[in-house]
């Protein structure tokens, strides 16, 4: 199954070369501000791609999946799962999504680290095979040049949900929202994917990445 990642596209739709695939996984930030145009333009572009199954997750900047729920998944065409706490099993492969991350600026889906992330992290079955959280786990691909250092900015409490899922059947974690965190990582014998399309310029310079599993 080929799967491609992508996240953090961030109004550059158009800008961006999306790869053949069988699922396409969106890790979030697929606006600036969340507003209804913005969706709205989001939505035209992903539902075009002729990827079999599509998957979106909202990010930090995506405001209107947290002030008006309801209203944002209703914007979104039928062929586009949106996953919010909560998975979907395609062809064998068990998908869980959550929008959820440390706070940062108060934006949206912002949580306090510790106790308020792991009761969310608790939600997620133990048999899912990919999992598509907006924020990455604290230690893999999370780092943020400062001045004088480099600072690990991932959850905490989400590297250890994830070192426990993968102890079952997890394959595969996509996330985003740290654009200098691009890349792919291996741990726990887990493929780690920051799929970040946006540098730390708002610019697309980071092309979609392609797993196979």
């Amino acid at each position: 199954m080929k799967i491609v990642c992508l996240s953090d596209t961030h109004n550059c739709n158009e800008q961006i070369t999306v790869p053949d695939g069988d699922i396409l996984l969106h890790a979030g930030d697929a606006t600036i501000r969340g507003t209804i145009p913005e969706i709205a333009a989001f939505n035209q572009w992903f539902k075009k791609l002729p990827h079999r199954y599509k998957i979106f997750v909202a990010g930090n900047h995506d405001w209107l999946f947290e002030t008006h729920n309801s209203y944002a998944r209703e914007m979104l065409d039928k062929s586009i799962i949106y996953l919010q706490d909560s998975f979907v099993e395609i062809e064998g492969l068990k998908i869980y999504g959550s929008p959820w991350q440390p706070r940062f600026f108060d934006w949206a889906f912002n949580l306090m680290r510790g106790a308020e992330l792991a009761e969310k992290w608790k939600l997620i079955p133990d048999d899912i095979d990919i999992l598509i959280t907006h924020g990455p786990p604290h230690g893999v691909l999370d780092e943020v040049p400062r001045q004088y250092w480099t600072e690990n900015t991932g959850c905490e409490e989400l590297i250890k949900k994830v070192e426990e899922l993968a102890k079952n059947k997890l394959k595969l974690h996509v996330f985003g929202h740290i654009h200098c965190g691009y890349g792919q990582s291996e741990k726990f014998g887990v493929k780690f994917v920051n799929a970040s399309n946006c540098d730390e310029e708002y610019n697309p310079t980071q092309p979609p990445i392609v797993v196979e599993i």
